[in-house]
C-alpha cells in the first residue's frame, strides 16, 4: 500500500513536470483574442485523473497551476491561478467521476465532451466575475465578449486537450498504472 502511494505521488511530480514545461513550450494565441492562448497543460492532468481518479486529478490541477502562476503565467496573478483550479478542476472532477463507473473507450469519451463543455460553461461565468477585476473594465465591456470569443476559446482549448487525451491514454496507462503493455 505504501509502494503505491509512493509511486502515485512519484508520477504525479512526473505530470506536475510535464504540464508545466508543455505550457512552456506550446502557446499558441486565439485569432480573435491574442491575450488568449492555447496550451496543452492539461492533458497530462487528464490522463492522470483516467488513471488515479478525480481526487488525485484536482490534486494535481491545485499543484500545477500554483507552480504555472508562480512561474510561466506570473503575469495572470492569483486571477489566473483561481481561473485555472477553476476550469481545469471541473473538467477532471466531472470527467474522473463519469469515467470511473466504466473505463471503456466510449465511457471516456462521453466524460471528455461533459468535461469540456462544463469548462466552457465555468469560464463564462469566471470570464464575467473575474476578467473586470484583472482587466479594469466593467462587466458590460466583457459580454460582448462572450460568443466571439470566450465560448470558442473555451471549447477549442478544452476540446482539443480532450482529443489529445483520448487518443493517448489507452497508450500510455499501462505505463502510469504498471500494467502490461496492451496490445494494439
Amino acid at each position: 500500500m505504501k509502494n503505491q502511494s509512493l509511486k502515485k505521488m512519484a508520477v504525479t511530480a512526473l505530470f506536475a513536470a510535464i504540464s508545466v514545461v508543455l505550457m512552456y513550450l506550446i502557446r499558441l494565441p486565439f485569432p480573435s483574442a491574442p491575450f488568449l492562448e492555447y496550451d496543452p497543460a492539461d492533458i497530462p492532468i487528464l490522463l492522470l485523473t483516467f488513471a488515479y481518479g478525480p481526487l488525485w486529478g484536482l490534486g494535481l490541477t491545485l499543484l500545477v497551476s500554483v507552480l504555472q502562476g508562480v512561474t510561466v503565467s506570473v503575469s495572470s496573478g492569483i486571477i489566473g491561478i483561481v481561473m485555472h483550479v477553476v476550469a481545469t478542476g471541473l473538467f477532471v472532477v466531472c470527467a474522473g467521476l463519469i469515467y470511473r463507473k466504466n473505463t471503456s473507450k466510449a465511457r471516456a469519451a462521453i466524460a471528455l465532451v461533459c468535461g469540456t463543455l462544463l469548462q466552457t460553461a465555468a469560464m463564462v461565468l469566471m470570464n464575467l466575475l473575474l476578467t473586470p477585476i484583472f482587466m479594469g473594465t466593467p462587466v458590460t465591456e466583457v459580454i460582448p465578449m462572450l460568443l466571439p470569443v470566450i465560448i470558442p476559446f473555451n471549447l477549442m482549448k478544452a476540446g482539443i486537450n480532450a482529443a489529445i487525451t483520448f487518443l493517448l491514454y489507452k497508450k500510455v496507462s499501462f505505463l502510469v498504472q504498471g500494467k502490461s503493455r496492451p496490445e494494439a
